[in-house]
């Protein structure tokens, strides 16, 4: 821990970087934190000391990593927020106020997970600065986390892969992403992560050197061509994610084809197509496998051209290929944004003091600030769901005919669509046309669809459609309308089931039922339900019993241990129903 290495480290990527600022702010933390220590013996100040460190690998800003010196002092010493504000001014004083403020709620379940994301999201709406330093934060803790009990390594590494790491993800800060994916998969997964690394661990040392075996011939074509590499390097995957795609696919490495990938980095993006011409010339490739995203960037910004080639001795190969921003940004996404207006002009950058990247950069910084309003009023179980289907998804583009593109998760269906193009789109559409065909509403769009809605104006939305809808704008949309137009929608919780059993009643016939099956079960205290025995579970007379109301053929009775019914009843809470045996 030496303050003038990391003094001599932020000089080199901003030589007009306010280095007297950081080095008070380590001296005022290192007096702060006096005689601290952490869980593992060690003095506190190394924390804040390798947060700051991670900030300046990110190539941030000194204000940044000033406030990353000092981001536990308002929090674990005597010296309060007023205190740093005087000495450093309101802007560091707001950044460690946003980190703190994400430090007081622990993930101890959804409620409050809730409430600690919230604050995340609108702390990066205001400023992604908050963001970037809390990320650093829990890298840290995650590289010290030995050191704690057991359950709270497990909380600690699920919170960090389950909600940090995508998040960091759809920031595109690869390099943060993939770092805290990795960290925290011994404590997730301890037995699958000693047998995924024993399995692959040969493996990655014998593709770095399949690929050293091509790194010359790739060279030598690329002189031909006249271009001019700036560095061709192999890049490992990260290995939770190594272990996601491993159990797509039966666990078979084989299939597995960017384990090591030949990463390319050149000067320009007329260099990058003559890159992949060459590939294509000098190998086959594969076909589906080639993606173009520089000509259609990823939601998180990313772009870069992937190639997978039939390589030497019949070997699939993936190749990446990307200028050296491009590069740049894929490693430190948001981050790079700043150090880019850095390099434009760093006094202009020192005046304006940048705390949010221009919005037309950054699409997502939008999108995020609409997704807040929209959430606003939903249960915690209720915003967790959507904040991880919407946002900690991967992301699909599917277009309208006139070519406008749709930011959608994975799975999304036409009906996700239409909700996005506009609610009144979404409760009328009753078919769609999916590159050019007819589609089931239900169906699953891919990236690169072209969707047309129809609409019919007497169309209504369906409690169906919650079954089939992946974005919680289209959900919280549907059940708008559901309990705006509910009969039971004044009635009290005393007599919903009631009246629900007794509207369905009427509609349904006698089904058919197991010979052995009994002539009576009491369903919510009601001994004249028509019912049948689930077949899934098949409950015999002494199991204990739950009931499904279904919409014709009476109630479904399961075992109350059935997992179908499980699945039923986080889906329709209202529909099931205590029963006995008669």
């Amino acid at each position: 821990m030496d303050i003038e290495e990391l003094l001599n480290k932020i000089k080199a990527y901003n030589p007009q970087a306010n280095l007297e600022l950081v080095r008070r702010a380590y001296q005022y933390a290192l007096k702060a934190h006096q005689g601290q220590k952490r869980a593992s013996g060690e003095d506190y100040i190394i924390h804040p000391f390798a947060v700051a460190e991670l900030l300046a690998d990110l190539k941030l800003s000194s204000t940044t990593i000033a406030a990353g010196l000092l981001h536990d002092v308002a929090d674990d010493t005597e010296y309060k927020l007023p205190a740093i504000k005087k000495e450093f001014g309101t802007e560091i004083a707001f950044l460690v106020d946003g980190v703190s403020k994400l430090g007081k709620i622990k993930y101890r379940g959804a409620e409050r997970q809730v409430e600690n994301l919230r604050k995340l999201f609108l702390a990066m709406a205001k400023d992604i600065r908050v963001a970037l330093i809390k990320f650093c934060d829990r890298i840290h803790n995650l590289e010290t986390l030995q050191h704690l009990p057991p359950e709270k390594q497990y909380r600690i590494a699920l919170e960090s892969a389950d909600i940090y790491a995508p998040l960091a993800n759809r920031l595109g800060v690869g390099i943060i992403k993939t770092k805290l994916e990795d960290l925290a998969f011994p404590y997730i997964f301890p037995n699958e992560y000693k047998e995924m690394m024993a399995k692959v661990k040969d493996e990655y040392g014998e593709r770095i050197k399949y690929l050293e075996r091509i790194k010359p011939i790739v060279e030598r074509e690329l002189k031909k061509e006249n271009v001019d590499p700036v560095k061709i390097n192999c890049r490992a995957k990260g290995y939770l994610s190594l272990y996601k795609k491993l159990k797509k696919y039966d666990n078979d490495l084989e299939r597995v084809y960017d384990l090591v990938a030949l990463r390319i980095i050149v000067n320009s993006i007329e260099d990058c197509y003559k890159v992949l011409g060459t590939i294509h010339k000098l190998w086959h490739p594969v076909p589906g496998k080639m993606k173009d995203y520089i000509a259609l960037p990823k939601p998180n910004g990313y772009r870069s051209l992937h190639t997978t080639v039939i390589c030497l001795d019949g070997k699939m190969t993936e190749f990446q290929i990307r200028t050296t921003q491009m590069h740049s940004e894929a490693e430190f996404g948001i981050a790079a944004h700043w150090y880019y207006s850095e390099q434009k002009g760093l006094k202009a950058y020192i005046k304006r003091k940048i705390s949010t990247p221009p919005e037309k950069e950054i699409p997502w910084i939008k999108q995020l600030k609409d997704w807040l309003e929209k959430s606003k009023g939903l249960a915690p179980e209720q915003y967790l769901e959507s904040l991880k289907i919407d946002f900690l998804n991967n992301r699909i583009f599917v277009f309208t005919p006139r070519g406008d593109v749709v930011d959608l998760p994975e799975k999304a269906t036409p009906i996700d669509f239409a909700y996005a193009i506009h609610g009144e789109v979404g409760a009328r559409c009753v078919a769609a046309k999916i590159n050019g065909k007819i589609g089931s509403l239900s169906s699953s769009l891919e990236n690169g669809d072209v969707v047309e809605i129809t609409t019919d104006k007497n169309r209504k939305p369906s409690e169906d459609w919650l079954r089939i809808v992946k974005t919680s704008f289209a959900k919280s949309q549907i059940r708008k309308f559901l309990k705006k137009n509910s009969p039971l929608q004044e009635e009290n919780t005393e007599t919903r089931e009631e009246n629900l059993i007794q509207r369905i009643l009427p509609k349904i016939k006698l089904p058919s039922r197991p010979a052995n099956a009994p002539k009576k079960i009491l369903i919510g205290g009601h001994p004249d339900l028509l019912f049948k025995i689930a077949k899934c579970c098949s409950p015999q007379p002494g199991d204990d019993i739950t009931a499904y109301l279904t919409r014709y053929d009476g109630a479904s009775v399961h075992k109350s241990s059935c997992s179908n019914l499980k699945r039923l009843k986080s889906r329709f809470p209202d529909k099931i129903f205590e029963s006995d045996w008669k």
